[in-house]
């Protein structure tokens, strides 16, 4: 079992499962995201995102496909960081030429690809922004080769881009495109749509808040906590007050969500100045 913390500072984990195949793990007190994945021989699992709350046990299950044919596949893995700050790169998409299949970087700038064929490969890595990465790498039957990248920053020549967007319009007739305008103008709230839900498949509706806005926790009631006055804060589904989100909505019932985090930030129709612990609003598709 290979586990790489996002968030915490603490080297990545690499620990043999029992006979039954378990692994019982203990989480930092500083980390609150992790990705995860399981290996044997030349096969491996998926990547699994996981969020952490303080004092509640995770069950992750990880399914490794059995493979009865020759082993001849290995796995690239790696980084990829600014060449001019050094800094991490996310989104960025890594492929092999000639494949349809991509990955895309973590928030520590990290990507892995498994099931590679073994043989010679020209690894790409591209990202709005930066020029393009092409490398030869040479993967090996049941190893992993790592591979650290820099992306140079390079100014960008286009064409003019037309963008089309899609509203809901129960959304538009809601209000939310309107406050999502101002309020990211403003700086006054945190919006979250359904592409976003969509990309991370959190498995509860309170997991995309705290993963998103990090003066947001989740306490073990399942109750979403404003860090900065430490009180719990006010929830609401459709335009109506409800005491949890838990087992009402599923993320992937969400069309957008919208996070308060305080008095002299929400909406009036949201309360107003008496949500001094901040508002959060769930709509449904």
């Amino acid at each position: 079992m290979v586990v790489e913390w996002t968030d915490a500072v603490a080297p990545p984990v690499r620990a043999s499962t029992r006979a039954d195949g378990s692994l019982l793990l203990c989480v930092p007190s500083d980390a609150e995201h992790a990705t995860l994945r399981a290996e044997v021989g030349d096969n491996s699992s998926d990547e699994a995102a996981v969020l952490f709350e303080p004092g509640a046990p995770r069950r992750i299950e990880l399914r490794i496909p059995f493979d009865i044919a020759p082993r001849t596949r290995g796995r690239l893995t790696g980084s990829v960081r600014d060449a001019l700050t050094d800094d991490p790169v996310h989104v960025v998409a890594v492929s092999l030429a000639g494949q349809p299949r991509w990955v895309d970087t973590d928030r520590q700038g990290r990507f892995f690809l498994q099931g590679v064929p073994a043989g010679t490969h020209v690894l790409e890595a591209q990202r709005l922004g930066y020029t393009p990465f092409r490398h030869v790498v040479v993967v090996e039957n049941g190893h992993t080769t790592e591979v650290d990248i820099a992306l140079v920053p390079a100014p960008i020549e286009m064409d003019p881009l037309v963008t089309t967007v899609i509203r809901s319009r129960r959304l538009e007739i809601k209000g939310f495109y309107e406050r999502k305008r101002w309020g990211e103008l403003l700086g006054l709230g945190t919006f979250i749509t359904e592409d976003y839900i969509e990309r991370w498949r959190p498995l509860e509706v309170a997991h995309v808040v705290s993963m998103l806005v990090p003066s947001v926790s989740v306490d073990n009631r399942g109750r979403l906590i404003n860090r900065r006055s430490s009180c719990p804060m006010i929830k609401m589904l459709d335009g109506v007050y409800v005491r949890t989100f838990l087992g009402w909505v599923k993320p992937h019932e969400v069309a957008a969500i919208e996070v308060y985090k305080g008095a002299a930030s929400v909406p009036a129709e949201f309360g107003g100045s008496a949500a001094r612990c901040g508002v959060v609003v769930v709509w449904t598709k």
